[in-house]
């Protein structure tokens, strides 16, 4: 594109068009990059979610060694990248953890999404010991049928 006044109309379309999308996941297949895509973002406004997304999908997201300072309590309590606030300050004022501003929070700071996961794990570990016990008891009971013989009645 010339860099004269004026000459902003392309004439011609992009020369290089991606035939395929980024994949963040393609050569990195380790732990923290697992880790990193599982992770869900609440506590935060529209914005601020559609940027961590953003930061995940084409690996920018860099998570925290240590813990930060929040800016209202003063307390080394930050756990997640890139937020200024921690949770309970967050919940407690109704603000976005990110970026600080009282905008309507898309997916609000919960223990809900844990004690579902313990409650799904605790059900599959109480069926499969059910499963074990049915099958003690069919293994109890011996019946002494013949099948044979309930064929040959039949006929």
């Amino acid at each position: 594109m010339s860099s004269q006044k004026g000459n902003v109309a392309r004439s011609r379309p992009q020369r290089h068009q991606n035939t395929f999308s980024f994949k963040n996941d393609k050569f990195d297949k380790s732990v923290q990059t697992k880790k990193i895509n599982a992770k869900l973002h609440d506590g935060v406004c529209q914005h601020c979610k559609e940027v961590l997304e953003w930061r995940v999908k084409y690996s920018k997201y860099k998570p925290l060694s240590k813990p930060k300072k929040c800016v209202k309590c003063l307390q080394k309590t930050v756990k997640d990248s890139y937020h200024i606030i921690c949770r309970p300050c967050a919940s407690e004022l109704e603000v976005c953890a990110k970026c600080g501003k009282k905008e309507d929070i898309v997916i609000p700071f919960n223990k809900e999404p844990e004690k579902t996961e313990n409650i799904e794990n605790s059900l599959r570990s109480n069926h499969r010991r059910r499963g074990q016990r049915n099958e003690e008891r069919d293994d109890d009971l011996d019946f002494d049928i013949d099948l044979d013989d309930n064929d040959n009645q039949m006929d």
